[in-house]
């Protein structure tokens, strides 16, 4: 078998999209200093972040058969411009509607960047080092999530406005647009018919792609779902303060980008199979440990363990759906973002058993994702 060698004239690029692709988790932060400077409600604050996720479920699909007949490339810069308009409309007029607005077009924008970045980087990577590659792409995508809170912050404090960080961010998805515009990428062209709804959605009659889709709605909802209830549970089960409580988000976070990084490296000698099998005994180790956790120490050691189980998940089962299909690659994508979407359906399940049962219970609804996870790791490596 032929190795490919890395081109990084064409990855480094494509890698800088990812960058891009990280700054929508911007929207946390900000939605606090949009609260705070219009006097919203929660209510009516979270209309904001809800304009954003809501795209991943309406346009991944449609911009995965678009980019079909487009291109990957094309509809990749598309994303980034529409993102950079959005980024850019709080300095025409500062109020409520324009952040309304900037928000929709940063979700419409990064759904089109999600959607079309993981392909592309199929068509610049070597086969066998895909896997690695979405690892590295979602680490660097980590990072930025990461610092984006505290580049908001020194912003604010040094300049007094919070909003720069929309100019740093506009000027660098314009930045990276321009770079891969002029640079060249022969994309991958199959020999079949274009894409369309029905021959995307068709894709979930095979058995494998549809317990990918489901993967990845699982884990991304599990991954909210620990992001916003942690702390409840760590108030509930050692009557800590909102602050010290909270630390837990950040541990569970330290896990993941932790995880993606060392995922990066593993899976250049590590297959995915045996690699997903792997991090889901992890992640399930991690919920079990915050559920028998005597002390607070010990459950945040195992928040960081359920963090560095479901750190590697996302590109790990999306890098096995691209290789399952390599020529359906922008039909899946654009079903695999929409999973995305567990994102907003599965923190209201743990959210309600936390009510009507306990903030502990709420623990097994997440441990019943990873279990997922756990069955289909052993159900792929069967085939």
């Amino acid at each position: 078998m032929t190795t490919q060698k890395a081109k990084w004239s064409k990855l480094l690029p494509v890698f800088l999209s990812f960058v891009v692709m990280g700054f929508v988790d911007i929207i946390g932060v900000a939605t606090g200093y949009i609260k705070q400077d219009f006097e919203l409600t929660n209510f009516v604050a979270q209309f904001l972040p809800m304009m954003v996720l809501l795209w991943f479920f309406i346009l991944s699909v449609p911009v995965g058969i678009l980019q079909d007949k487009v291109g990957k490339r094309n509809m990749l810069n598309t994303g980034m411009i529409i993102q950079a308009i959005g980024l850019g409309l709080p300095f025409l007029f500062y109020s409520f509607g324009m952040m309304f607005a900037s928000f929709l077009l940063l979700g419409i924008g990064n759904t089109i960047i999600q959607v079309s970045a993981n392909p592309l980087l199929q068509d610049v990577s070597p086969k066998e080092k895909l896997a690695s590659y979405l690892s590295t792409s979602q680490f660097v995508k980590a990072v930025i999530s990461f610092a984006g809170p505290l580049i908001t912050t020194f912003l604010a404090i040094r300049f007094g406005d919070w909003k720069l960080v929309f100019a740093v961010y506009g000027i660098t998805s314009v930045l990276a647009a321009i770079w891969l515009a002029s640079t060249p990428i022969e994309e991958s062209k199959p020999d079949r018919k274009p894409a369309s709804f029905s021959s995307c959605f068709g894709l979930l009659k095979n058995r494998f792609i549809a317990f990918m889709a489901l993967s990845i709605f699982l884990i991304v909802g599990a991954e909210v779902a620990m992001n916003t209830n942690i702390a409840n549970i760590l108030i509930a089960k050692f009557g800590l303060t909102l602050e010290k409580a909270a630390i837990g988000i950040s541990i569970f976070f330290a896990g993941e980008t932790v995880a993606r990084l060392a995922g990066a490296i593993m899976l250049n000698w590590i297959k995915p199979r045996p690699f997903l099998l792997l991090i889901a005994l992890v992640s399930l180790a991690g919920v079990a440990g915050v559920l028998m956790a005597p002390t607070y120490i010990v459950a945040l050691v195992f928040i960081f363990i359920t963090g560095l189980g479901a750190g590697s998940m996302f590109p790990v089962i999306f890098s096995l759906a691209l290789e399952k299909m390599p020529e359906r690659a922008n039909e899946i994508s654009g079903l695999l973002i929409m999973a995305v979407s567990g994102g907003a359906f599965v923190p209201p399940v743990v959210g309600l058993v936390s009510t009507v049962v306990s903030p502990l219970a709420s623990m097994f609804v997440i441990g019943i994702c990873m279990l997922y996870i756990l069955w289909v790791s052993f159900y792929i490596r069967k085939r």
